[in-house]
């Protein structure tokens, strides 16, 4: 029965991130998750950058929940260069995804919660000192990382597990809110128009961006899935 009810701790916490996103009164408990989600974005794009052997600059977060990662590509890199530019647009669409998920399934043991809490919050710091150019980013970050400091200075494993699974269905959540980005191939920045991250990938690979929103969304459903399974295959307290 204990085991069960563990189980079952991923839903309620899913229905509560549910509901805080679908909760008009809520909108400032929001607000630092639309930017912590943006951070996965950029961090995203970022990350894979760096590792196709190309260099990530900075990144900023804007007011309005938008962001840009700034990253360059060598034309003579191990992969092809399209193939690159691709992948690193890939990487941001799938970030938030591919984090959340890490951090679900790193709540499925107490005593791997409290060490991946700990990695994130050292990576949230770096990313900080780093990589962030932009004021509002940096200040919600950093009030973010302190609150996680706090948490993970309890050392309780309880804690750090209940964070973990709040902040991975966070993650999963901003995932499919970026849907409408996902459908679009240009969009507007400050007056400008700009190329969307599937349309950066349809160009430089084959086909449409609304075909690779569908292969996004299924890649990040499946992720979402497994992720899910593992945590309950494998929770222990």
């Amino acid at each position: 029965m204990p085991t069960k009810q563990r189980n079952w701790s991923i839903f309620v916490i899913a229905f509560v991130v549910f509901m805080i996103w679908q909760t008009p009164l809520l909108g400032p408990i929001r607000y630092p998750f639309i930017l912590l989600g943006t951070w996965f974005h950029e961090m995203g794009h970022g990350l894979t950058a760096v590792a196709l052997g190309g260099h990530f600059s900075h990144l900023e977060i804007y007011e309005n929940g938008g962001g840009v990662a700034f990253t360059s590509l060598s034309t003579h890199g191990w992969i092809p260069y399209a193939i690159a530019r691709a992948s690193v647009a890939a990487g941001g669409l799938l970030g938030p995804c591919i984090f959340g998920a890490i951090l679900i399934m790193g709540a499925a043991r107490a005593n791997w919660s409290v060490w991946i809490l700990r990695a994130l919050i050292v990576l949230m710091v770096a990313s900080i000192l780093i990589w962030v150019r932009s004021l509002i980013g940096a200040t919600v970050l950093s009030l973010i990382a302190a609150v996680l400091t706090l948490l993970s200075s309890l050392k309780n494993k309880a804690i750090a597990k209940w964070v973990l699974l709040f902040l991975g269905i966070q993650c999963t959540f901003s995932t499919y809110l970026q849907l409408n980005y996902l459908f679009t191939g240009t969009f507007e920045r400050f007056g400008q128009t700009m190329t969307s991250d599937t349309q950066v990938i349809a160009t430089n690979l084959f086909g449409f961006y609304w075909m690779w929103a569908i292969v996004i969304c299924c890649i990040s459903a499946y992720v979402l899935w497994k992720s899910y399974a593992f945590y309950l295959r494998n929770n222990r307290g």
